[in-house]
C-alpha cells in the first residue's frame, strides 16, 4: 500500500509554443519541432484550465482589433466635422448676411456718442444773466443748469460767481429745443444785436438808438426797471423795431422846374410917387402840384441893410408889391426882384409853412421906386 502511494506519475506537458500535448518522456514537440524538457515527474495535482492560439490565430484577432480602432477613430472624426472642407466653404455665404445686416444701423449713434470737450469757466460779471450767457456762448439754459447743480432758471446770478458752461457740439441735438423757455424760444426766432452798456447810456436813449421799443428789451432780458449797469450786456430784438412813421417826405422827388421868364416890368424900369403899386410878372413854367407855388423875392438895394425885403408865395404867374414897400424919401430906390418854384415840406415850430427850393431861379431884374416929391413935407 505504502509504495503505491508513493509513486509518482508523470503528466503529460504541453509545447509552450503551438500548445499541442506532449508524450511522457519526449524532449522535442512533434508538431512544431520546439525542444522542450522533460518535467520531474511529481505527484498529480490539479492544474488551472489554459486557452492556447495558434500564431496564425493570433495574428487574426490583432488585425481584427486594429481594424476596429481605425473604424471607430474614422466614425469619431466625421461626427466631430473637424476638418472637413465644406465648412470652410460655408464660411463666405454668412459674410454678405452679416453687411446686410450692419447697413440699418443708424447713424444717429455716432452723435450721442463725441469725445465730450470739457467745459468752459465763466465768472459772472454785472448785468449778467442766464439768457445773456447763453446766447454769448451759443448754447441753451437747459444745458447750462444740467452742468451747474442747484442753479434753475429762476435763480439770481451773483458777481464772481463762478459757472461751467458746455461748449456747443457741431451737431446739437434737437430736444433741447423743444423745452427751450418762451423768452429763448422767442430770441431764436428773431434777429437780436448784443450791447454793452456803456458810461452815461440809459435804456431809453439805447431803445432809440436802435428803434426798438423799450419794453420789448426789457422783456427780452428779464429786467423789471429801466435802471441799466456799466458794462451790462443787454440783448437788442431787431425784429421789435418801432414801425417807420409815415410815408417818407419825398419818396420820389419831381424834377426841378426851370427858371422863370420874367415878363414885367422891364428891366430899369422907373416908377414915381404917382404909382402906388407896382404889379410883377413872369412866364408859367407849368402846371404846380398841390405843395408848389411861385417864391417872389423883392430887396431894396438902396436901404443898404439888407433887411428891407419882401418874399412871398403865390399860386398865380403875376404878384403886386404893396404900398408900404414904396420908399418914403423923393430919392429913387433901386429894387431888385427874381421868382424861383418853392414846395412846401412842412410846419415850422412857429406854426409857419416850411419850403424847399423846387427848381432854378429866374434872372434878376431891378426898377427905381420915388416917394415923397422933392421939397415936399410927407404928411404925418
Amino acid at each position: 500500500m505504502s509504495d503505491t502511494k508513493n509513486k509518482t506519475v508523470a503528466t503529460p506537458s504541453v509545447c509552450p509554443v503551438c500548445g499541442s500535448k506532449l508524450a511522457a518522456g519526449v524532449s522535442r514537440c512533434e508538431i512544431c519541432g520546439t525542444a522542450v524538457k522533460n518535467p520531474p515527474a511529481r505527484g498529480r495535482r490539479r492544474q488551472a484550465s489554459q486557452v492556447t492560439l495558434s500564431l496564425p490565430a493570433a495574428l487574426g484577432i490583432l488585425l481584427v482589433f486594429t481594424i476596429l480602432a481605425v473604424g471607430l477613430t474614422y466614425l469619431a472624426v466625421r461626427g466631430l466635422g473637424v476638418g472637413t472642407p465644406e465648412v470652410v466653404e460655408a464660411t463666405p455665404t454668412v459674410t454678405p448676411t452679416e453687411t446686410a445686416t450692419s447697413e440699418p444701423t443708424p447713424t444717429n449713434t455716432q452723435v450721442y456718442t463725441p469725445t465730450p470737450l470739457p467745459p468752459i469757466d465763466h465768472i459772472v460779471d454785472v448785468g449778467d444773466s442766464l439768457l445773456a450767457i447763453a446766447v454769448r456762448y451759443d448754447v441753451s439754459i437747459q444745458s447750462i443748469l444740467r452742468l451747474n447743480p442747484g442753479l434753475n432758471s429762476e435763480s439770481i446770478l451773483t458777481v464772481g460767481q463762478r459757472l461751467s458752461i458746455p461748449q456747443p457740439t457741431p451737431t446739437p441735438s434737437p430736444e433741447p429745443t423743444a423745452t427751450l423757455p418762451p423768452a429763448a424760444a422767442t430770441i431764436a426766432a428773431c434777429e437780436t444785436v448784443i450791447y454793452t452798456v456803456e458810461a452815461n447810456d440809459t435804456l431809453g436813449a439805447i431803445a432809440a438808438n436802435y428803434n426798438v421799443n423799450l419794453l420789448a428789451i426789457m422783456e427780452f432780458n428779464d429786467m423789471a426797471s429801466e435802471t441799466v449797469f456799466l458794462g451790462q450786456i443787454l440783448i437788442i430784438p431787431l425784429c421789435e423795431r418801432n414801425p417807420t412813421p409815415g410815408p417818407t417826405p419825398t419818396p420820389t422827388p419831381p424834377p426841378p422846374y426851370p427858371a422863370p421868364n420874367l415878363l414885367l416890368p422891364q428891366d430899369g424900369s422907373p416908377f414915381s410917387l404917382a404909382q402906388d403899386t407896382i404889379t410883377l410878372q413872369w412866364a408859367s413854367v407849368g402846371e404846380l402840384r398841390e405843395n408848389e407855388y411861385y417864391r417872389i423875392n423883392v430887396e431894396d438895394i438902396t436901404e443898404g441893410t439888407g433887411t428891407r425885403m419882401i418874399i412871398d408865395y403865390v399860386k398865380d404867374t403875376k404878384y403886386i408889391v404893396p404900398t408900404s414897400f414904396r420908399p418914403n424919401e423923393p430919392t429913387p430906390h433901386i429894387m431888385r426882384w427874381w421868382v424861383e418854384v418853392a414846395r412846401q415840406t412842412g410846419v415850422t415850430a412857429a406854426g409857419e409853412p416850411s419850403y424847399t427850393s423846387g427848381g432854378v431861379a429866374s434872372m434878376k431884374r431891378v426898377f427905381t421906386w420915388s416917394g415923397a416929391a422933392p421939397g415936399s413935407t410927407p404928411t404925418p
